[in-house]
């Protein structure tokens, strides 16, 4: 993705390097170290400055059992990503100039307590072998990286940790996905690769058993070769074998060492939900997530090839809806670290992700992300920047609307990570006591379609007009969780037909109590009106809720999605009855997985006007049981372009 945007660049860098190589001689691959016998293991030493680490549960704690959340930035060791600031693998210029970008950012007044560290390809390569593709592992010298991880990846690790910085290495280079490659599979060549890194790493004598220094597996698997034989990223085949893949590295290392793992999730790090079944087995282990804007359902800018940026994605709540579909489930069981984000305006051309700050609860990207990783508890992230010098040349003085730049612009993330990264490690700072209590976008009642899910959003207002998002530290209650659920960060899922009262209570730093409630009823599963009917899950149609009429595009599909999974599972069956005849071959399919193109139970109308589904027998077309309890997709399929009219939907 991304990464090929430096390929033409680092390419000449790569040439020109060759007559560089001459004066520091490749030599005979130095073969592994042994590796100690299980059933002797070493004696386990303590390194450490910082306060030690560990992961328990769902979160990184300290030895005093506190919950730690990390923010951070990034660096890489490639002449080319900074200025040019050195030549010839001179590890002591690379070392002072990367060094002098600690300390500018220090002196900036960056709060950082991490950094994520590239073990950059730029220094273990044998540029004498030919050219493969961008960052890949195929010129890997094991040679070069034992020594440049000696003279150069160590010494830096132990700068950052001298200023205060937790160190998460990343292997050289990023998986491999375009040609010759369409992923990776099990017992590949990057899994040796990868396993060959970590030996060497997991074993180094201050690197072992250092809990200042943590390992993030590999940097952005795309595709995975699934048990079935194909690739992919979200299948359960694809993450049978993600598990298989990642949990021999993690074996690797423990083999070895204790210290805190980040293992990578498919699709550029944007896919986890898989890993909640196929469990990644092990202590001190988190998941290290990436996220940019347009991912997740979140908001991003698109040009409009004229320079204007124009949205895209949904605001808040498709973000928090994106989120917890593909990395919630990991988020339930154990840490998150988000390793690559930033946001700025299209016009800065100046971040990966484009768009703005925005406003928690409402558009934008970078003030969503933040209130979901805050509500979360558990999410450790970072400005991703492969230039530390504009962090170090950061002025804290505030631009003028009109005359902004990328670094004082609050609407681009340099300006809102600064005072974000400095809450957190100052604390927030509260205007006396609320004046108010506000639930963002709401009325005094709201309706809920069955196997919907909403999102409150709780707002402290202070007298001085400033507010805070509160959300996470609200008792947030039903009167009726038969009716409607109360989950956390303030998901509401509906459950079964029926009026439920939710109240929400804060409670001040002076100790005072604030209420607010909300009345919700939740409706039919099955309603016919275009605010809910979704006429374009796939390919684009209409819906008129007036005449109750579906046009589906070529091959397309019409119906509900239930986010919040829809439990029909005490009921009879469904019975379906059509207001005209089938004439584009419609069927009624229902999924009981969050995925289009996974297997439905289908009901074909063929010349009738009605069809009856057995909810308790459902079965898809391998003969597997589609279960009632848990439906995320229903609907109308047709071959397009005919009028369905949907006359009634019955459950029983």
């Amino acid at each position: 993705m991304k990464k090929i945007i430096y390929l033409l660049a680092w390419i000449g860098l790569a040439l020109a390097s060759c007559s560089d190589e001459s004066s520091l001689p490749i030599q005979p691959e130095i073969p592994a170290e042994p590796e100690t016998p299980k059933d002797e293991p070493a004696p386990e030493k303590d390194y450490h400055q910082l306060p030690v680490l560990h992961v328990e549960g769902r979160y990184l704690k300290n030895e005093k059992g506190e919950t730690v959340n990390l923010h951070g930035f990034t660096q890489t060791y490639s002449p080319f990503f900074n200025d040019n600031a050195w030549t010839n693998y001179d590890v002591q210029s690379c070392l002072s100039y990367n060094k002098r970008m600690v300390d500018g950012i220090v002196a900036a007044g960056w709060k950082f307590n991490f950094v994520r560290m590239h073990l950059d390809p730029y220094w273990s390569d044998d540029t004498s072998k030919p050219f493969v593709r961008y960052e890949g592992h195929e010129r890997f010298s094991e040679t070069r990286f034992r020594k440049y991880l000696d003279e150069l990846f160590v010494p830096m690790a132990e700068y950052f940790v001298s200023k205060g910085m937790y160190v998460v290495m990343r292997p050289p280079g990023v998986c491999p996905n375009e040609a010759p490659y369409q992923g990776i599979e099990v017992g590949d060549s990057y899994q040796q690769f990868l396993l060959n890194v970590w030996n060497i790493v997991s074993q180094h004598p201050k690197v072992k058993n250092n809990t200042d220094i943590m390992f993030e597996l590999a940097n952005e698997p795309v595709n995975i070769k699934g048990t079935d034989g194909a690739y992919g990223s979200t299948s359960d085949a694809c993450f049978a074998n993600a598990k298989i893949y990642f949990q021999s590295i993690v074996d690797k290392i423990r083999s070895h060492c204790r210290n805190i793992i980040w293992v990578p999730g498919l699709a550029y790090q944007s896919q986890y939900a898989g890993y909640a079944t196929h469990r990644i087995e092990g202590d001190n282990i988190g998941f290290a997530v990436h996220c940019y804007p347009g991912w997740y359902g979140s908001d991003a800018e698109k040009d409009s090839g004229e320079g204007i940026g124009s949205s895209t994605g949904g605001g808040y709540e498709s973000f928090q809806r994106g989120w917890d579909k593909q990395v919630g489930p990991v988020a339930a069981i154990a840490p998150i670290m988000v390793t690559e984000i930033d946001w700025a305006p299209l016009k800065y051309d100046a971040t990966w992700g484009k768009s703005i700050t925005g406003e928690a609860g409402g558009k934008g990207f970078g003030a969503n992300f933040k209130y979901i990783a805050d509500n979360a508890g558990n999410v450790s992230w970072l400005f991703f920047t492969t230039r530390s010098h504009e962090l170090a040349a950061f002025k804290d003085v505030p631009g003028t609307e009109g005359n902004y730049t990328f670094l004082n612009d609050p609407e681009a993330c340099p300006w809102a990570m600064y005072h974000w990264f400095k809450e957190y490690a100052e604390g927030v700072t509260v205007n006396g006591e609320p004046e108010r209590l506000e639930l963002m976008g709401e009325q005094t009642t709201r309706s809920l379609q069955m196997g919907g899910v909403h999102y409150l959003k709780v707002k402290a207002v202070y007298k001085d007009g400033t507010s805070r998002m509160v959300t996470a530290e609200a008792t947030i209650n039903s009167s009726d969780e038969q009716v409607l659920k109360v989950e956390p960060t303030g998901k509401l899922v509906a459950v079964a037909p029926g009026n439920a009262t939710v109240t929400v209570t804060y409670r001040t730093t002076a100790g005072n109590s604030m209420q607010q409630t909300l009345q919700v009823t939740v409706v039919s599963p099955f309603v016919l009106t275009e605010d809910v009917f979704d006429p374009s899950i796939w390919e684009e149609g209409t819906f008129d809720e007036t005449t109750r009429t579906l046009v589906t595009g070529a091959w397309g599909f019409g119906g509900w999605k239930y986010p919040g999974g829809l439990d029909l599972s005490g009921y009879r069956r469904l019975t379906v009855e059509l207001g005209n005849d089938n004439e584009c071959g419609v069927s009624f399919r229902l999924f009981d997985k969050d995925n289009y193109w996974s297997k439905p139970a289908t009901y074909d109308f063929g010349q009738a006007r009605s069809v009856v589904v057995d909810l308790q027998q459902m079965k898809d077309a391998d003969g597997n049981r589609v279960d009632p309890s848990h439906l995320y997709i229903v609907g109308f399929w047709s071959n397009g372009g005919k009028p369905i009219v949907i006359s009634s939907i019955k459950l029983e």
